[in-house]
């Protein structure tokens, strides 16, 4: 048996996983689009660190039971609309239709500090369509970590994309990169809890030096992105990495559902898309028989 720990599997028929993502009963393909999570998990410059404690373990009591500390906006995550808009919904107030359907992964290869822009949308293969999960892969997700390129130089949505997405009417959006917004729009640049210099002045300092400008000339709205599409009941998935590759250029069928948090401003997920090659899988019609 393999992939399940450290164990020595003698007896195999103690947890016998037969089926895989790819090969199942029900012929469905699935490609998890999830970076892992846990201890040492990359956080968000203000954020503070994953914590994972034991209260039972083996040894002591025969039985595992962990307790895990964390901000629900870490690893690959869904932000809720009343994150940044106040007055809208929260996680529990969001329909479950929303968290299903059909969609694209579309490719928008991005070098450091660029911005994903409208045009690069409109023109994206797949055509992006009203009523679908849009997920842009930069490229950016290989560098996920905890490190200054992954989330002070990544590209990303500005103002624009935002008023797109929008104006499309897609259903959600996300990206393969540290948020909904370009970084230097959100607090990592000069923007609400990062005024006056921002949480990382290096980045932004660099960027000035590379580009001549200012931040503030380029980036001149705290997280616009965000604020478009959350006030129009669009959510938005970050930090989407996994298998995103192997799906990218595909329409395919997306599932992520979070918790029932009351309040709750965003969650953690595992973000699955999945492709039926056979065409046989059916949803259940809810009958008797």
């Amino acid at each position: 048996m393999k992939g399940l720990g450290n164990a020595d599997w003698r007896d195999e028929s103690l947890c016998n996983f037969e089926e895989s993502n790819l090969e199942n009963k029900m012929g469905l393909e699935m490609y998890d689009l999830s970076h892992p999570w846990g201890l040492g998990q990359p956080c968000w410059p203000y954020f503070k660190d994953v914590e994972v404690r034991r209260l039972h373990g083996m040894a002591k009591s025969g039985v595992l039971t962990q307790e895990i500390t964390t901000v629900m906006h870490s690893g690959t995550h869904i932000d809720a609309p009343a994150h940044v808009v106040e007055g809208t919904p929260f996680m529990d107030e969001v329909p479950l239709p929303y968290f299903f359907g059909t969609g694209v992964v579309v490719s928008i290869p991005k070098k450091e500090f660029e911005v994903i822009t409208a045009e690069d949308l409109e023109n994206a293969s797949p055509e992006i369509r009203e009523g679908d999960i849009v997920i842009v892969n930069t490229g950016w997700h290989k560098y996920y970590g905890d490190n200054t390129t992954y989330y002070g130089r990544a590209p990303g949505f500005y103002k624009d994309a935002g008023e797109w997405f929008v104006k499309k009417k897609v259903k959600m959006i996300g990206s393969d990169t540290q948020a909904l917004d370009h970084p230097l729009a959100t607090a990592i640049g000069p923007h609400g809890p990062g005024r006056p210099n921002g949480l990382m002045p290096d980045i932004c300092a660099e960027y000035e030096r590379k580009t001549g400008r200012k931040v503030l000339e380029d980036f001149p709205e705290w997280e616009p992105c965000h604020n478009a599409i959350l006030s129009a009941g669009i959510l938005g998935f970050e930090n989407v990495g996994g298998d995103i590759d192997k799906v990218t250029g595909k329409r395919v069928t997306f599932a992520s559902f979070p918790w029932r948090w009351t309040k709750g401003d965003g969650c953690i997920v595992r973000l699955v898309a999945m492709l039926d090659p056979s065409g046989d899988y059916r949803i259940a019609k809810g009958s008797a028989k």
